[in-house]
């Protein structure tokens, strides 16, 4: 099978032919451990992500992709490489890039309302402003009615949906995502997905997802990155067209596709070849 030509889109090409909002060219981490033993957790990493992209990363536990979602952060200083946003060196947290973690991590001292504004207010946006963005955004993840409830009054998926808004609500380029719907049941982890998706054709913000499921990579994504372990290193940048087709079929319609049950057997098989190595 040529997964390539067979899954590739018209809008990944545009996508690739545009400029690159961040940029990372020749990527080393490297990790002193065990009384100053380097460890490499990234080696040789090149990863364009464009405006209005969805990257799925995808491979076997400790293949660095927590690690190169902290380099693209600004959270890692890696030790050879240059990461650029928008042409510009990016060595620090900004709040262009925004992250949401697999716990929601919202502040449990502030209603949600407050938890989606602080941003902002650390900003200096104006009241009226901060006050539209919130609204704006607790409908966009259906949380308006809980907006004045504390974060422990929510469910696990509510907290998560209230943590994703308030990433949108600082109004970053790219928003970074860490497993975020690991810890959710299976049908609220459907439900998020579907929600997410909604949220990003909306918003055309680009987003970076890490997963270990390999059909939630091809629901959400335009592009899917597998990476390997020892060094943690990019084996392919798989261009994806599955998540385009979910405004015409659910879930589970596409799942029972031949193109879909090829794509993730071969994503699997790629998978274990890597634990295998």
């Amino acid at each position: 099978m040529s997964h390539l030509s067979s899954f590739e889109s018209n809008e990944s090409i545009t996508n690739a032919l545009a400029p690159a909002l961040i940029s990372l060219k020749s990527i080393d981490l490297v990790y002193e451990v065990d009384g100053g033993v380097p460890f490499q957790a990234l080696q040789n990493i090149d990863l364009d992500l464009n405006s209005g992209d969805f990257v799925c990363t995808i491979g076997p536990s400790g293949c660095g992709k927590t690690c190169l979602l902290r380099v693209l952060a600004g959270y890692e200083t890696p030790t050879r490489g240059i990461v650029t946003l928008d042409d510009h060196p990016h060595t620090k947290p900004t709040a262009e890039v925004g992250v949401v973690f697999q716990q929601p991590n919202l502040f449990p001292w502030l209603t949600i309302e407050k938890n989606v504004e602080f941003g902002p207010r650390m900003k200096g946006v104006a009241a009226h402003e901060r006050r539209r963005r919130v609204r704006h955004f607790l409908n966009m993840v259906n949380l308006l009615e809980a907006s004045k409830k504390l974060p422990f009054q929510l469910s696990g998926g509510m907290k998560q949906r209230a943590a994703i808004a308030r990433a949108l609500a600082n109004d970053p380029k790219i928003i970074l995502m860490d497993e975020p719907f690991g810890a959710l049941d299976a049908f609220t982890r459907e439900s998020m997905q579907l929600n997410l998706h909604e949220i990003w054709r909306k918003t055309n913000k680009s987003i970076f997802f890490i997963t270990h499921d390999v059909e939630e990579a091809l629901l959400l994504s335009t592009r899917i990155v597998l990476m390997y372990a020892n060094p943690g290193r990019i084996v392919e940048d798989i261009p994806n067209a599955f998540s385009a087709k979910l405004e015409e079929l659910s879930p589970s319609e596409l799942r029972l596709s031949r193109e879909f049950i090829e794509m993730r057997e071969y994503l699997v098989r790629r998978i274990k070849e890597a634990d295998d190595y």
